[in-house]
């Protein structure tokens, strides 16, 4: 069996007590930067081994774990914060298991999507996750193709990029198209702006970004 297991992406108290519980009770922990996990393993007095499985390794780790689920083992795998797979590695992992007749489970629990997009006020009824944008190639026809979405569209942003996007996002959806930018979900300076692109774009010029953003952005109106 391999557990996906979300961990906290700012209060640690967001963290289920099946996590912890399982976390205790697994063979080995996948993490995907053991610098990172090792501060909220020590948290919780968690001594169950771990080793990386970050992008830049999971390629080439993939098979050596699944030898060792196949071997008996029940392993856990976890992202540095947030749903292992959402944004972060693990897609990979759960392709090779199901390939291999390996269990899997994915635990419910913290992603920054789904509270900014609730808390945004913009319709939540309907909608689409882009991830992040693609940094050049393709990221000009991918926002063509996003202005033209009637359904909410939610995504992430680093801070050194985000006016730059928000700019785009003025020029290709237009200025007065609602938005809500959400900062460092469940830290202690979350914040939550909501207003048009415009607007938007004018804050973050008069208060420059910093720490973890989430962009909810209206669906196009039909005429």
């Amino acid at each position: 069996m391999i557990y996906l297991i979300p961990t906290p992406i700012g209060n640690l108290e967001d963290i289920t007590l099946r996590a912890i519980r399982l976390l205790n009770e697994v063979d080995l922990i996948l993490a995907e930067d053991t610098r990172v996990s090792s501060k909220l393993l020590k948290h919780f007095e968690i001594d169950t081994p771990y080793q990386s499985f970050h992008m830049h390794n999971e390629h080439k780790k993939v098979q050596s774990v699944l030898n060792q689920l196949k071997g008996g083992k029940s392993i856990a795998l976890i992202s540095d914060a947030g749903t292992p797979g959402i944004s972060d590695p693990g897609f990979l992992m759960v392709r090779g298991a199901l390939k291999e007749g390996v269990e899997v489970q994915c635990l419910p629990g913290p992603t920054a999507l789904i509270p900014a997009l609730v808390q945004s006020g913009i319709p939540c009824d309907r909608f689409i996750f882009e991830g992040f944008l693609p940094p050049k190639k393709g990221r000009q026809t991918r926002l063509e193709q996003m202005a033209q979405e009637e359904r909410t569209q939610v995504f992430y942003e680093s801070p050194h990029k985000l006016l730059k996007t928000l700019d785009q996002l003025r020029i290709h959806f237009g200025a007065d198209r609602s938005l809500a930018v959400v900062r460092e979900i469940s830290k202690l300076y979350e914040s939550t702006f909501r207003g048009t692109i415009e607007e938007g774009l004018q804050f973050f010029q008069s208060h420059p970004p910093k720490g973890e953003f989430v962009i909810v952005v209206a669906g196009k109106k039909n005429p």
